[in-house]
C-alpha cells in the first residue's frame, strides 16, 4: 500500500540534505542557489503576474544570497526591480557574496536600510532571515518585518517567512505575513502547523533537484497528511455483506445537558462506514437522543453494571464526548478503559484520564485532545503545548502508548515510536462546538474497517479537515456548524469510492 510522498523535515535535517547534495553529490551551493532564484522567479511571475515593480529585501547567508540571484533574473525575465539590503556587503560570505557580487556586476545596486521614499513596489521579497532563526526578531529585521506588512502590496517569502520558527510554526515575536511562500528542499514542518498557515499563504514547494538519496540518512521524518492518503485505505465493500460485517461502534458519553455531543459522535460514525453505532448514554435523554436520526441504537446507562454487558471485543469504543467528569462519567470511563477492543478517548475521557497521571498502561488506542487537554495529559501549560506541538504530540504518544490526534491549525498525529504526520487541511469555521466529537466518530468508524491505529487517526483527520472544507465552500466559514462537517462526509467518501473504482 503506497505511503506518503511529502515528507516533514526540521530546520536541521533539511540544512543535512543540502550538505549532502554539495558535498556527496558534488553538486555546487551556487548552482542550488541559482536553481532556487530560478524557483522565486517562476513562483512570483506565475502567482503575481500584473507585479512589474519587484521589491527584494535581502538580509545575511544563503537566504539573501537566494534573493540577490532572483533580483538578477528577474530583471532578465523584464521585471523591474529593487533590491534593499539590512547587512554590509563586506559581511555576507561563501555564496551569498558570489550572488552579490552577480547581481552588482550586472548593473544592479543595493539600496539602504531604512528604505527611501519613492520606490515603486508591486510584489515584496522577503529573503531576510531564512530558518535559522531562534530567538525573538528584534532590531532592524523587526521594523523591516514591520514594514513588509505594513505594504499594500503582495508579499513572497522566500524558503520561509522571516520571524516564523521553521519547527515549531511558532512566530518568533514578529514575522512576515505572505500571500505566497516559496520553500526548497525539503518541506519544513513548522510550515503546516501553528502560526505556519497564517504566515506562509500559498506553499509552493522546490526540491532543487537534489537526489533523493540525500534524504536517505534522515531519521523520523514527518509526514504531510493530505487528501491522497484516504485513497486505497479503506477495502473494498462485498456484495456478500451485512452490518455485522464492518465497524461496531460504541460510543459512550452524553452527561445531561450533552447529549448533542454524543449524537454528532454517532452520527458521524454512521456516515464514516461504520454498520452498528450504539450510544450509551444518560437516562434522562436516552429515549430522545436519536429524533431525527433513527439509525442510532440508544441504551441508557445508569451505571458501570449497565455498560459492562455492551464491552465486546468486537466493539470499537468511541469514549468521552459529552461525558462529563462526574463519579457516572468516572464509573463507565473506568470500565472502557479496563475493556479488550480498540479506544478511541476525546474530551472529558481525556480529562478523567488526566486525573490518573502516567500509571495508565493499555494498547490499540487513539487519544484525541485540543491543546488544553494535552496540556493537562502532560501537566502543563496550554502554551507550552503551542510552542512546540510535535514534541507536545510525541511526548503524549510515548507516555502513554497510544496513538495521538493533537488538534488545532496543523493537526498532529503522533505514534508511540516517534513517528508523525501534519494535516494542512481544515479551515477557523471548524473551531466550533461539536467538531471534536464528529471526528471522534470518524476515527471510531475507520479504526473498525481493518485499519491501523495510526492509519485510522490519520484518515480521520484528513477526512474530518476535507469535510470541514467542503462545508465552507456551502455556508461559509462564519455560519460552519459540526453538523454541516457529517453532512459533507458523503462527498469525501464518494470521492475515495470513485478513485478506488479507477483505479480497478
Amino acid at each position: 500500500m503506497p505511503d506518503f510522498d511529502d515528507k516533514l523535515y526540521t530546520a536541521q535535517q533539511v540544512r543535512e540534505q543540502d550538505y549532502s547534495a554539495i558535498h556527496e553529490f558534488d553538486i555546487a551551493g551556487y548552482t542550488l542557489m541559482k536553481r532556487a532564484g530560478q524557483a522565486i522567479v517562476n513562483a512570483g511571475r506565475e502567482r503575481f503576474p500584473a507585479a512589474g515593480h519587484w521589491l527584494v529585501m535581502c538580509g545575511p547567508g544563503n537566504n539573501g544570497g537566494d534573493g540577490y540571484v532572483a533580483a538578477k533574473l528577474a530583471v532578465e525575465a523584464g521585471v523591474e526591480v529593487s533590491v534593499c539590503s539590512l547587512v554590509a556587503a563586506a559581511r555576507l560570505k561563501g555564496d551569498a557574496a558570489l550572488a552579490l557580487a552577480d547581481w552588482q556586476a550586472a548593473g544592479g545596486t543595493i539600496l539602504p536600510w531604512p528604505l527611501p521614499d519613492g520606490v515603486k513596489i508591486d510584489l515584496a521579497l522577503d529573503a531576510l532571515l531564512g530558518t535559522g532563526i531562534d530567538r525573538e526578531v528584534s532590531g532592524q529585521y523587526r521594523q523591516a518585518i514591520e514594514f513588509l506588512n505594513g505594504l499594500d502590496c503582495a508579499t513572497l517569502a522566500v524558503d520561509i517567512p522571516s520571524g516564523l520558527n521553521a519547527d515549531s510554526g511558532c512566530v518568533m515575536g514578529c514575522a512576515v505575513r505572505a500571500q505566497s511562500t516559496v520553500t526548497f528542499v525539503g518541506r519544513k514542518r513548522g510550515m503546516y502547523t501553528a502560526d505556519g498557515a497564517d504566515y506562509c499563504g500559498d506553499i509552493i514547494f522546490d526540491d532543487l533537484s537534489i537526489p533523493p538519496a540525500c534524504a536517505a540518512g534522515i531519521t523520523a521524518p514527518g509526514t504531510l497528511a493530505a487528501a491522497g492518503f484516504l485513497n486505497g485505505r479503506l477495502p473494498a465493500r462485498k456484495r456478500n455483506s451485512h452490518k455485522g460485517s464492518y465497524a461496531q461502534v460504541l460510543a459512550v458519553g452524553g452527561i445531561a445537558g450533552m447529549s448533542g455531543a454524543i449524537r454528532l459522535c454517532g452520527e458521524a460514525a454512521l456516515r464514516s462506514g461504520a454498520g452498528r453505532v450504539t450510544l450509551a448514554t444518560d437516562p434522562l435523554h436516552a429515549a430522545l437522543v436519536n429524533v431525527g436520526r433513527p439509525e442510532l441504537l440508544v441504551r441508557a446507562i445508569d451505571g458501570r453494571g449497565d455498560l459492562l454487558p455492551l464491552l465486546g471485543a468486537e466493539q470499537i469504543l468511541a469514549v468521552g464526548p459529552g461525558l462529563g467528569c462526574s463519579a457516572w462519567s468516572s464509573s463507565l470511563f473506568e470500565a472502557c478503559l479496563a475493556a479488550d477492543g480498540p479506544l478511541v478517548l476525546d474530551a472529558d475521557g481525556l480529562n478523567l484520564l488526566a486525573q490518573q497521571g502516567t500509571s495508565v498502561a493499555r494498547k490499540n488506542w487513539i487519544l484525541t485532545p485540543h491543546p488544553a487537554e494535552a496540556a493537562r495529559l502532560l501537566a502543563c501549560k496550554t502554551a507550552a503545548v503551542q510552542r512546540d506541538r510535535v514534541s507536545a504530540a510525541q511526548a503524549i504518544a510515548s507516555r502513554y502508548g497510544a496513538c495521538v490526534v493533537l488538534k488545532g491549525c496543523g493537526t498532529v498525529i503522533a505514534s508511540p515510536g516517534g513517528a508523525y504526520a501534519i494535516c494542512p487541511l481544515g479551515n477557523p469555521g471548524m473551531a466550533t462546538a461539536g467538531s471534536g466529537d464528529v471526528l471522534t466518530g470518524i476515527i471510531a468508524a475507520l479504526l473498525g474497517q481493518g485499519l491501523s491505529c495510526r492509519e485510522a487517526a490519520i484518515a480521520g483527520v484528513v477526512a474530518h479537515a476535507q469535510a470541514g472544507d467542503f462545508a465552507a465552500q456551502v455556508v461559509g466559514e462564519t455560519a460552519l456548524l459540526a453538523a454541516d462537517i457529517i453532512e459533507q462526509l458523503p462527498r469525501v467518501w464518494l470521492a475515495v469510492q470513485k478513485c478506488q473504482a479507477a483505479r480497478g
